[in-house]
């Protein structure tokens, strides 16, 4: 099974990149100077306990429930290990979803559920991937009684809507965080998830699965940052900021014939009236998300770019149909 990423390739960094979701008004100059003055000459502490106790006072929730990952893609495998090793056999997914989900419960030998009451783990992702929208079994949460995990790595990049489940809810589920995305630096690799209220003794057991120091000291800065109250106003005008651009991208692929789908987030998938030909872009240094591996054929997911990008999104969009008539 191929894994299918946006970003930099075979060809390097794309010019015009809207094949991620990372936020277009980044890097966020603050968290960027922390990684900056980042100490790489040491260890840091094997234990995270500042970090731990930092990211639990900034969700309001007690240590224990910090559980720290190398990136949100790496605790998707090991959570789905400690629950096939707690006897776990089945996973339910989204029909659209993230392609990690599906390639971890893979690895691990998890068959597919196709009722979600009858799964061992369940996914969830809200706003969702690929396409921006509420989760539509979020409200169930609360009579599933396997392993519930959401993932919120597009929540701070929420610009219309709210998340589905109530505070009550969310203490249910196993919550999934990478700011990374939120603060433009997503070669800084580093997230964490807060374990539900009953999830203590599996919280415990995946952290002793991690290897050693699965954050280095740059990760830690990123992750410190992200709680600093001037960080998070960043993010918030950067949203304002997004917000913006995501309506003139819209109106600028309407205007060349794309069906453009609802997302209540920084990205959106879209259909192009004629077949696309994606090498053509990337020749001239634009690059999109094709949607097939995360279930949605015939599409294209967009990050929101700001004008220039989208100047130059235009025009290969202009040239390449006019090669293709």
């Amino acid at each position: 099974m191929n894994h299918h990423h946006g970003g930099t390739d075979a060809l390097g960094v794309p010019q015009w990149d809207f094949s991620t979701n990372a936020n277009a008004c980044g890097p966020c100059p603050v968290a960027m100077e922390a990684v900056r003055r980042a100490d790489p000459r040491h260890y840091p502490d094997p234990s995270y306990a500042d970090l731990r106790a930092t990211l639990a006072g900034f969700h309001g929730v007690a240590a224990e429930r910090i559980v720290l990952a190398g990136s949100a893609s790496e605790f998707i495998v090991r959570l789905t290990g400690g629950v096939r090793g707690a006897g776990g056999r089945s996973v339910w997914l989204p029909r659209l979803a993230y392609g990690d989900y599906g390639r971890a419960a893979e690895a691990w030998g998890l068959l597919r559920a196709d009722q979600p009451e009858a799964a061992d783990l369940l996914w969830l992702c809200e706003p969702a991937s690929p396409v921006g929208a509420a989760e539509a079994l979020a409200k169930d949460v609360a009579s599933m009684d396997g392993v519930v995990v959401l993932d919120r790595a597009y929540e701070p990049l929420r610009l219309s809507g709210r998340c589905s489940l109530d505070a009550d809810a969310l203490d249910r589920v196993w919550q999934l965080w990478s700011p990374n995305k939120a603060l433009g630096m997503t070669g800084v690799r580093g997230a964490y998830a807060i374990a539900p209220l009953q999830g203590l003794a599996m919280a415990g057991q995946l952290t002793a699965m991690a290897p050693s120091w699965p954050l280095g000291s740059h990760a830690v800065a990123m992750l410190l940052a992200w709680t600093q109250a001037d960080v998070q106003l960043w993010v918030v005008q950067s949203r304002e900021q997004l917000g913006l651009w995501k309506c003139a991208q819209i109106a600028l692929l309407k205007a060349l014939g794309w069906d453009c789908l609802p997302s209540e987030a920084n990205y959106f998938c879209a259909q192009p009236p004629v077949e696309l030909d994606a090498s053509a872009l990337r020749a001239v240094g634009v690059k999109l998300r094709e949607t097939t591996s995360l279930g949605l054929a015939d599409h294209w997911r967009l990050g929101v770019r700001p004008p220039d990008a989208q100047a130059a999104l235009r025009a290969a969009l202009t040239n390449t149909k006019e090669t293709t008539l």
